[in-house]
């Protein structure tokens, strides 16, 4: 993940696609597009899945046994749905790069107080 974050803290600087970070206002203003543009990918992402979900339900319409219609929809939407999920992390670094955020190190850490966590969702049965 370092490496990943050093690649894209270059690759904005590169695109010229900085956080403003000249006064409040300009960061604030270049912070709410990043975050607008974000959510836009997790929007996209969450098509995907609807494209994978509409593809599995017409595959069962025309006779295709479940499992084998789901497998066909994940095959399908796979690249499409890495590319909004990259896109999706091409912004939470760059935002996270403006915070001097490492993820790698947040991630660990977060992970860790969530390993620790009691599980609230009862009922929920793991295969």
């Amino acid at each position: 993940m370092k490496e990943m974050q050093k690649y894209a803290k270059q690759l904005v600087k590169d695109m010229n696609w900085e956080i403003d970070d000249a006064n409040f206002e300009s960061s604030r203003t270049s912070l709410l597009n990043n975050y607008m543009l974000l959510t836009t990918e997790v929007g996209e992402v969450a098509e995907e899945l609807r494209r994978l979900f509409n593809i599995t339900y017409q595959e069962m319409k025309n006779g295709t046994n479940e499992q084998e219609a789901f497998r066909h929809g994940v095959e399908t939407v796979q690249k499409d749905l890495g590319k909004e999920m990259v896109d999706c992390l091409a912004y939470l670094m760059k935002m996270a790069n403006f915070f001097e955020i490492d993820l790698e190190e947040a991630y660990y850490e977060k992970m860790a107080e969530v390993k620790k966590r009691e599980n609230k969702d009862v009922g929920v049965i793991k295969k």
